[in-house]
């Protein structure tokens, strides 16, 4: 009988773990904004997504671990659950002269069904 309620923790321990979403997209909180390079809206950028980070994670891509495209008007909406996140972006801005890339980041915590709005400044690379 004690090996069975042992079990019994273990399991529902284990479960609690596994359930709780933390630090993902898909929750019901939100984050949004525009991605702007001098106030001007950069079309189509990339933001990319750390989980569980406050600080800047490097510039490679392959550091984060899912992104969303913004919209032609620079918009990005992702919907999360509650956390610490990190947000890099990336786009073209056509009206600079080479190498066009424009890059920043911000950091953020999001509690449960919070609704924050963040633009994103970047800047020359």
């Amino acid at each position: 009988m004690k090996t069975f309620v042992k079990l019994m923790i273990i399991v529902s321990l284990l479960s609690s773990f596994i359930s709780c979403k933390k630090n993902q997209t898909g929750g019901k909180a939100t984050i949004k904004g525009t991605v702007k390079h001098h106030d001007k809206p950069i079309a189509n950028a990339f933001v990319y997504i750390k989980f569980n980070s406050t600080e800047f994670p490097g510039s490679d891509y392959k550091s984060y671990d899912t992104y969303v495209e913004a919209d032609a008007s620079g918009n990005y909406t992702i919907p999360l659950y509650k956390g610490s996140y990190y947000l890099y972006a990336v786009g073209r801005d056509l009206d600079i002269p080479s190498p066009y890339e424009v890059v920043g980041g911000l950091s953020f915590s999001i509690r449960n069904k919070e609704n924050l709005v963040k633009d994103i400044a970047v800047t020359e690379d």
